[in-house]
C-alpha cells in the first residue's frame, strides 16, 4: 500500500466516525425536539405546574433556572478568572502550582452527584443555608469552577509571547499588559469556555436535587423584596430547575400528562440551551471585535 492510498484510507476513517458522531447528536437533537414541540405553548412556558391535574405549565421551572445560572456565574466568573490568570501569568513552577493543576483536573472530573452531597452537607446542613439557590449556586460553583479556571489559563497560554513583549515595550506593568492586551486577545478561547460552563448548570439536575430542592413555590413576580419567600429574587427560597422538574416528573409520575410535559420540557432546555450558545458566541465575537478592533 502506497503512503498516498494509506493517508486517503486514514481521512476517510476519520470522516466516517465525524458523520457518525454527528448523525447520533442530530438523531437525538430531532427526536427530542420531534416529541416536546407540538406541547410547547405560550401557556406551557408561563404557566405553574400542575400535580395532579392536566395542564400545567413549567413557568416557574423555566425562570429558576435561569435565575440560578445567574447567579452561579456571577460567583465563579470573577473567581476563576482570577485563577486562571495567576496561573498563566505569575504563578512559578514548581510542586504546589503542579499540585493546584492535579486538584483542578481531579476536581473536573468529579461526578455531579457527588457534588450535590457535599453541598448538601456544608451548605444545606452545615451553613445552615437549607434547600435554597444559594445553595445550589455555591454548589454548581464547585462543580464549574475547575473547568472555569482551566479554561481560562489555556486561553491566556494560547496568546503568543510576542504580545506581552510588546506591551511591556510600550511601558505598560505586567498587569496592564495582561488586562489590555493578553485578556482581550483570550476574550474568545474565554467566553467559549464560560458558554460550555454555562450549558453545564444550566442543565444539571443532580447537584441542584441536594442543595436547590425539588419544590417551586408560588412566585409573585410584583413582589420585588428579595427577603420575602414568594419574591423571584430571593436566593433563600427553593427552587426547582427545569432539569429537576423533567427529573421529578418523569419519577414520580404524580401527573396524568407527564410524558407532554417531560418531552415539552425536554425540548424547553434543549432550546435554551442552543439559543443561549448562539446569543454569547454571536456576543464575544462583536466585544473581541471592539476590544481588539481587529
Amino acid at each position: 500500500m502506497t503512503p498516498k492510498k494509506a493517508d486517503k484510507i486514514a481521512t476517510g476513517v476519520l470522516y466516517a466516525i465525524s458523520g457518525i458522531i454527528v448523525l447520533i447528536l442530530a438523531s437525538l437533537l430531532i427526536y427530542i425536539l420531534a416529541r416536546g414541540l407540538p406541547h410547547i405553548s405560550w401557556e406551557f412556558l408561563t404557566a405553574r405546574s400542575k400535580t395532579f391535574q392536566v395542564g400545567g405549565g413549567i413557568g416557574i421551572q423555566l425562570f429558576n433556572s435561569f435565575y440560578l445560572l445567574l447567579i452561579t456565574m456571577v460567583i465563579s466568573i470573577p473567581i476563576s478568572l482570577g485563577a486562571g490568570i495567576y496561573l498563566s501569568e505569575y504563578a512559578k513552577k514548581n510542586w504546589l502550582t503542579d499540585l493546584i493543576r492535579t486538584a483542578i483536573e481531579i476536581l473536573s472530573s468529579l461526578p455531579s452527584v457527588v457534588v450535590g452531597l457535599f453541598g448538601f452537607l456544608v451548605f444545606v446542613v452545615q451553613a445552615g443555608l437549607g434547600f435554597s439557590i444559594i445553595s445550589g449556586a455555591l454548589a454548581l460553583t464547585f462543580f464549574n469552577l475547575p473547568l472555569l479556571t482551566r479554561n481560562v489559563e489555556e486561553s491566556l497560554k494560547a496568546v503568543h509571547f510576542t504580545q506581552r513583549e510588546a506591551g511591556l515595550a510600550l511601558g505598560l506593568s505586567r498587569w496592564e499588559t495582561v488586562i489590555r492586551v493578553v485578556v482581550p486577545e483570550a476574550l474568545p478561547g474565554i467566553l467559549t469556555g464560560i458558554i460550555l460552563g454555562a450549558g453545564r448548570i444550566f442543565g444539571e439536575a443532580a447537584a441542584l436535587i441536594y442543595t436547590a430542592g425539588q419544590s417551586a413555590p408560588a412566585l409573585d413576580f410584583s413582589n420585588w423584596n428579595p427577603m420575602s419567600i414568594s419574591s423571584p429574587l430571593n436566593i433563600f427560597r427553593q427552587a426547582e430547575t427545569l432539569a429537576v422538574h423533567i427529573w421529578k416528573v418523569n419519577s414520580e409520575g404524580t401527573m396524568p400528562d407527564g410524558v407532554q410535559v417531560s418531552a415539552g420540557a425536554s425540548a424547553v432546555l434543549i432550546i435554551a440551551v442552543l439559543m443561549f450558545n448562539l446569543i454569547a458566541r454571536f456576543l464575544g465575537k462583536r466585544l473581541h471585535k471592539k476590544i481588539t478592533s481587529a
